[in-house]
């Protein structure tokens, strides 16, 4: 599939597009500057440039799926939270509607799945992920939705924990979100469904076998 990686400059979303390019997709890596392109010319993948606080239209020409991995960050206020995370995402869904993408992968965030339960401080940021996970759930769209625990810059291990719902917390390197996302793009047993993410004892493939 031709994959737009959304917040493709991102540390996750640089491994995205490495993990994409790695497999049988072909990604479309999203940026904000032009600055930002010859890194990923020199992986060999296509870009297009694209602000989520203005017009990104264009981005979607001949896309099939959507791998949504931009955010501002919890430790931003919250005006620039809802620019990004809330409003950002959304309009990334409705343009995914609009031009008929078949697949939605959205990486949330541990917690967003019960914002209320969240710390002061860091409450707004999982609002405006929670709402933004909902709204791609009631689109129409084949989605999935991952909720990471805390990011690492720790080489990836390739062992995850992968449940709809854990009882514990933990860590996980973004090379392993990067992974976990690009696996799940590809498997049916995981449509329309969301899961949290923490590293684990188990390879990605036995985990990503439904």
């Amino acid at each position: 599939m031709k994959v737009l990686v959304i917040g493709a400059n991102g540390k996750v979303g640089k491994h995205i597009v490495q993990k994409l390019m790695d497999s049988s997709h072909t990604p479309v890596a999203m940026v904000r500057d032009p600055d930002q392109v010859p890194h990923f010319e020199e992986l060999g993948a296509q870009t297009v440039l694209g602000d989520l606080e203005k017009g990104f239209e264009e981005a979607y020409y001949g896309v099939e799926a959507v791998i949504f991995a931009a955010g501002s960050g919890p430790q931003t206020g919250a005006d620039k939270t809802l620019l990004i995370d809330q409003e950002g995402a959304i309009k990334a869904v409705d343009h995914a509607k609009h031009f008929g993408v078949q697949r939605f992968v959205m990486l949330s965030t541990v917690g967003a799945d019960t914002p209320e339960k969240g710390p002061d401080g860091f409450r707004h940021y999982l609002y405006a992920k929670h709402r933004a996970d909902e709204y791609l759930k009631q689109s129409g769209i084949n989605y999935t939705i991952v909720r990471p625990g805390s990011l690492t810059n720790e080489p990836g291990t390739g062992k995850v924990k992968l449940e709809e719902h854990l009882s514990e917390h933990g860590e996980i390197p973004r090379e392993d979100v990067a992974e976990t996302l690009a696996h799940l793009l590809s498997e049916p047993g995981a449509e329309n469904k969301s899961f949290d993410l923490i590293s684990g004892t188990k390879p990605l493939d036995d985990v990503l076998a439904f």
